[in-house]
């Protein structure tokens, strides 16, 4: 996966800022997860979110019609090589199809939106070792029928 200019810019000042990510929830007011898809030109800032994160990260106004721009979504037609995309990857590869079923059981015939949707992560500490908790919530869309 390429990392886009403006991706690597962005990360350069958080890291040199000493911001997480959670860090920007709190002067966006938007989810973390959110905020790290922004960085990777996965999702479009308004006016007002590319202002506050530009400030919050020191960088130049000049940068917001970036962040304001309709990205380019997905990693393309590769089979992601980082250890942890990857694992998301083998994630769907093995229960893409168990999930299918059974969410369409539940629901009948759609899918569940991509856009209408959120995504949260949490760190469970465990004694055995931290686990880490992915939670998708999505609005199901039915397929109509015409």
């Amino acid at each position: 996966m390429t990392i886009p200019a403006l991706t690597e810019k962005l990360l350069a000042a958080k890291k040199a800022k000493g911001l997480t990510f959670a860090d920007l929830e709190s002067i966006l007011g938007r989810d973390e997860v959110w905020i790290a898809s922004l960085f990777y030109r996965q999702a479009t800032a308004s006016e007002d979110e590319a202002s506050k994160l530009l400030h919050a990260l020191g960088l130049p106004e000049e940068l917001a019609s970036e962040l304001m721009a309709y990205p380019v979504k997905g990693l393309g037609s590769i089979v992601p090589t980082d250890p942890l995309i990857y694992r998301f990857y083998e994630i769907m590869q093995v229960y893409g199809m168990p999930m299918k079923d059974v969410i369409q059981e539940k629901f009948g015939d759609g899918i569940m939106s991509a856009i209408d949707f959120t995504l949260d992560i949490e760190k469970i500490e465990d004694p055995k070792g931290d686990r880490v908790k992915v939670t998708m919530n999505g609005k199901f869309l039915p397929y109509r029928k015409w």
